[in-house]
């Protein structure tokens, strides 16, 4: 059975990371972005393209099916009643090596903020947390890359 992937950006703020996501997405078969909060979308309410999106996702943007939504938590419940398996992507004192991480056939992996990460409220929603271990002294990487490194452990 085909593996069903989900991405959900919370909150991110940089039009480039949302771009730069979409095509890491479209080049590891994502399913469906959703774009929460603040996170800026490849279009406007107007129809207008978001330059910045575009010029990062080199057209991802057209390919991958995406949707806003304001909040998160009515999503989360949700994907949860369609069987996803949640996992966020941060570094928690609960996590586990996203190298041992066991996906299922239906998986959403919520990407956060560029500064603050993941909520306490929204970690406690997700059925598994798995972090990228680092080894450097900034201890973390950009959004856009830790989404590649977690889709393409998998795929």
């Amino acid at each position: 059975m085909k593996k069903y992937n989900i991405v959900i950006l919370y909150n991110i703020r940089s039009s480039e990371n949302v771009g730069a996501m979409f095509r890491t997405a479209d080049a590891a078969g994502v399913e469906k972005i959703y774009l929460i909060g603040y996170t800026p979308t490849p279009v406007d309410r107007f129809g207008r393209p978001n330059p910045k999106i575009a010029k990062a996702a080199l057209g991802a943007e057209k390919f991958v099916p995406w949707e806003h939504r304001k909040t998160i938590a009515p999503l989360l419940s949700k994907l949860k009643k369609e069987g996803c398996h949640i996992v966020g992507v941060e570094q928690a004192p609960d996590s586990v090596n996203y190298k041992k991480l066991k996906l299922k056939n239906k998986n959403v992996f919520i990407m956060g903020a560029e500064v603050t990460g993941i909520p306490k409220s929204v970690l406690q929603k997700c059925d598994i947390i798995a972090e990228i271990p680092m080894r450097g002294k900034k201890e973390s990487l950009n959004v856009s890359v830790a989404l590649g490194v977690i889709l393409f452990n998998y795929f």
